[in-house]
């Protein structure tokens, strides 16, 4: 069984330690500056960072972005370890820069791992073995869905997923809104309106069919969904949408721009 020990025990942190302990394929260590916070998932906790990275064959950086800066020292001192990064804006050429390791791979998931239904990114350096890059995909699969791309597409991803699915959320809050105009009250608007998301991503996933097609099939002559459709279309829901993807994946290189900036720097 190999070792996996997570710096970092905040929402992701603590939700990907939940996964793999549920998962039972790794043993688990973990360290966070608050230790009540680590405890309290119920797992080993390491007293010091560098108790946490030498019990692991595989550290996860689960910290803030801005932290990552003052442990740069002490985690390159254990360069034969496997890193995973899941460190929004940290581009993996200053990750091999700073910690100097052969096998590192940056994960972009989204919040949706506490309920084991992530969709995550992942990239590997060109000089990560296969064992590794094997065992980062069982990983990142064990809380959610995972696909494998080159970070050059990761800001794009990052507009499509890690912030498309705050979209997702209010788009269910609009629906919901839209039904209680018409009687329906919030509570119950919300359950139904999430209700007839996971019924389209059923259908999406199980028919392998283009979205377009699915909702052309929902469309009769001169009935109720065209309408709402030519509404949606009318006041600008697909460009709206797009644009929202374009501005986020625009900051998302942002962020990285910065973050190779530094690095030039030191």
């Amino acid at each position: 069984m190999k070792t996996v020990s997570i710096i970092g025990c905040g929402n992701m942190g603590g939700a990907i330690a939940s996964a793999l302990a549920q998962s039972g394929s790794w043993s688990l260590t973990l360290y966070d500056i608050d230790k009540d916070r680590a405890s309290a998932l119920g797992l080993p906790v390491a007293d010091r960072i560098e108790d946490a990275i030498k019990a692991s064959d595989i550290v996860i950086l689960a910290i803030k972005p801005q932290v990552i800066g003052e442990l740069y020292d002490t985690i390159s001192e254990y360069n034969e370890k496997s890193y995973i990064s899941i460190l929004a804006g940290v581009p993996l050429e200053v990750l091999e820069y700073k910690i100097d390791s052969d096998n590192i791979a940056r994960f972009m998931p989204n919040i949706a791992a506490r309920a084991r239904k992530a969709v995550t990114a992942i990239a590997f350096c060109e000089s990560a073995d296969e064992d590794f890059r094997a065992s980062a995909f069982e990983i990142a699969s064990s809380f959610g869905s995972a696909f494998i791309l080159r970070e050059s597409l990761f800001p794009a991803f990052i507009g499509l997923s890690g912030s498309g699915i705050a979209y997702v959320f209010q788009f269910i809050h609009a629906l919901a809104m839209g039904a209680v105009e018409q009687g329906i009250p919030y509570p119950r608007a919300v359950e139904i309106a999430a209700d007839t998301m996971e019924s389209a991503y059923a259908l999406v996933k199980d028919t392998g069919r283009n979205p377009v097609e699915l909702a052309s099939m929902v469309c009769s002559a001169a009935g109720t969904t065209i309408k709402g459709m030519n509404a949606l279309s009318g006041n600008g829901f697909d460009n709206a949408v797009v644009k929202a993807v374009e501005a986020a994946t625009h900051r998302s290189i942002e962020l990285e721009k910065t973050a190779l900036e530094r690095k030039d720097n030191d």
